[in-house]
């Protein structure tokens, strides 16, 4: 192991064990509709990442930590941008919105509610839709 390796991220059992979090990975424009319909009767939030982007993988490790949502309250989905180009352009059209990366969206009655990227972007926020 390297001495930089060794000194930023400490000993292995320093590490926390990695939270799984209940994605649904929004892949097909068909599932904008899905979305719109499901958030008529519970928030959704849309987390639009790019895997080429070091801030936006920052962001989502945070996002992560930080996420204490009850089981079933929100629709959680995550877009990978870089593969999904025009459903992310679709989600800025649709839910009227600038496209941004990374980018939190919080969906309710087919509107968005609140939008939020890049260190905007803060788990705890959900709880205010709930």
């Amino acid at each position: 192991m390297s001495l930089f390796k060794k000194m930023f991220s400490g000993s292995d059992n320093q590490k926390a064990p990695k939270k799984e979090l209940p994605w649904i990975v929004l892949n097909s424009l068909e599932q904008l509709d899905t979305i719109t319909e499901l958030s008529k009767t519970k928030p959704v939030v849309i987390f639009k990442h790019s895997t080429r982007c070091g801030i936006s993988s920052m962001t989502k490790r945070q996002f992560e930590s930080n996420y204490e949502v009850p089981e079933n309250t929100i629709a959680l989905y995550y877009l990978d941008l870089i593969a999904n180009r025009e459903i992310s352009n679709q989600v800025a059209i649709r839910f009227q919105v600038l496209h941004q990366s990374p980018q939190m969206l919080v969906i309710q009655n087919g509107n968005t509610v609140h939008a939020a990227s890049h260190y905007e972007i803060q788990a705890t926020t959900i709880n205010r839709f709930i």
